[in-house]
C-alpha cells in the first residue's frame, strides 16, 4: 500500500494542521510530497508550538511531527520572484497542489486555481479555507469548534463549554480534502482533466454535527453540556468505577444490552422496572438509573467486569490515558519514526485502512 500513489507528485502550500494532513496521507501513499514552507518566517508555525520539555534548538517540535512525515522540504520566500518563479517550476511538474490561502494571499502569489492552470492544465488544486473562498478571515480550530456549536454540547455544568483535546475541525476538514482529491484523480484518469476542490471548516464543522444536527432539524431539540451522556440512548456515555479504580465507560445500544447489563450487576429488579425496562424510559430516568449501577460496579474489579462484558457482548470500554494506550500492540503498529533535520521524530500514520490485491 505504501506504493499505492508512487510517481504520483504533490506540491503542499499549507501550514499548521489540516492541509499538511492531507500531503501526509499521499506521501504515506507512495506519493512524492514537496512541502513549501515560508524562509521569511522559519517555516511552517508549527515547527515552532513545542511542549515545555521539547528542545528549544530543534527545528522541529512534535507537533509539527504529526502531519509531515514522509515529505521534501523546501523553503522559500514567495515575496520574492526567484521565490514565486521556483514555485512554479514545481507546479509545472506536480500533478496536485494543496494550499490553505486565503484569497488576498492567493491573489498576491499567483496562486489561485486559473493561475495554477496557466502553469499546469492537467493540475489538480485543493484548496482549504476558513468560511469559504470568498471570506477573509482566518480559520482556527478552537474558534470553529465554538461556532459550529460543538462547544455548546461538550463539557458539563460544572467545567463549561470545552474543545475537544485535538483540532477536531481540522482533522475532519483534511479527510474532506482526501476525499474530494482521491475523486478528483479518478476524474482525471478518465477525462485528463484538472479540478479545483474547495474545503472550508464551517461547513466541514456543520457536516460533522451529523445526528445532533438532525435531532434539531427534526423536533427542535438544542442539546445543552451533557458530559458524555447520549441525548438518545441510556445508559450510553455513564461512566462507572470499578472496585480496583478503573473508570468505565457504557454504550448500550438497545434493550438486550441493557437485560444483560443488569445481569452481570446483578440487579434483575432494574431490568425488570418499567421505570427502565425501555430505552424510552431510561432516559426519562438515567440520573437515578446512573446512580444504581455505579454502587453495583464497585463490587468488580475492572478486569473481571470487562471480561463479563465481552462474554456478554456489552459495549464498554476502559477510559485509558495516552501512556495505557500505546502500550497496547496494535496501537504500537500504527507509529511511523523518522530522521528529520537530525532529530528522530515519532508520529502515528494517518493510514487507518488496510488494503490488499
Amino acid at each position: 500500500m505504501k506504493d499505492v500513489l508512487k510517481g504520483l507528485t504533490v506540491i503542499e502550500f499549507a501550514n499548521v494542521l489540516a492541509g499538511p494532513a492531507v500531503g501526509m496521507f499521499f506521501a504515506e501513499l507512495g506519493a512524492k510530497v514537496i512541502k513549501v514552507e515560508n524562509k521569511t518566517t522559519g517555516g511552517d508555525l508549527t515547527r515552532h508550538w513545542k511542549l515545555p520539555g521539547e528542545n528549544p534548538l530543534s527545528p522541529v517540535s512534535s507537533y509539527y511531527a504529526a502531519v509531515n512525515f514522509g515529505k521534501e522540504i523546501l523553503m522559500l520566500d514567495l515575496n520574492d520572484p526567484s521565490g514565486r518563479k521556483k514555485a512554479g517550476e514545481l507546479i509545472q511538474g506536480a500533478d496536485m497542489v494543496i494550499t490553505n490561502f486565503r484569497k488576498a494571499e492567493a491573489v498576491k502569489f499567483s496562486m489561485r486555481y486559473a493561475d495554477l492552470k496557466a502553469l499546469n492544465g492537467k493540475i489538480i488544486h485543493g484548496n482549504i479555507s476558513a468560511y469559504g473562498e470568498e471570506d477573509s478571515r482566518a480559520g482556527f480550530d478552537l474558534v470553529l469548534q465554538a461556532e459550529a456549536g460543538f462547544m455548546s454540547m461538550n463539557g458539563t455544568a460544572g467545567s463549561g463549554p470545552l474543545k475537544m483535546p485535538v483540532a477536531l475541525i481540522d482533522v475532519l476538514a483534511a479527510h474532506q480534502m482526501k476525499e474530494a482529491l482521491l475523486l478528483s484523480l479518478i476524474r482525471k484518469m478518465a477525462s485528463g482533466q484538472g479540478s479545483f476542490v474547495s474545503v472550508s471548516l464551517y461547513e466541514t464543522a456543520i457536516s460533522s454535527l451529523v445526528n445532533q444536527a438532525s435531532n434539531y432539524l427534526g423536533t427542535g431539540f438544542v442539546p445543552g453540556l451533557n458530559g458524555s451522556l447520549h441525548p438518545n440512548i441510556a445508559p450510553y456515555g455513564e461512566v462507572v468505577v470499578s472496585s480496583d479504580g478503573k473508570s468505565i465507560v457504557l454504550a448500550i445500544g438497545n434493550d438486550k444490552q441493557f437485560s444483560a447489563l443488569c445481569g452481570i450487576f446483578e440487579l434483575p429488579d432494574t431490568a425488570a422496572n418499567t421505570a427502565y425496562s425501555s430505552n424510552a424510559s431510561r432516559l426519562k430516568n438515567r440520573i437515578l438509573l446512573g446512580k444504581k449501577l455505579a454502587q453495583a460496579a464497585l463490587r468488580l474489579d475492572s478486569e473481571s467486569l470487562l471480561a463479563k462484558f465481552d462474554v456478554a457482548g456489552i459495549p464498554a470500554g476502559s477510559i485509558l490515558s495516552l501512556d495505557e494506550v500505546f502500550a497496547k500492540p496494535q496501537a504500537q503498529k500504527m507509529i511511523l519514526e523518522e530522521l528529520r533535520e537530525g532529530q528522530l521524530l515519532r508520529c502515528v500514520s494517518s493510514l487507518a485502512f488496510k488494503m490488499e490485491p
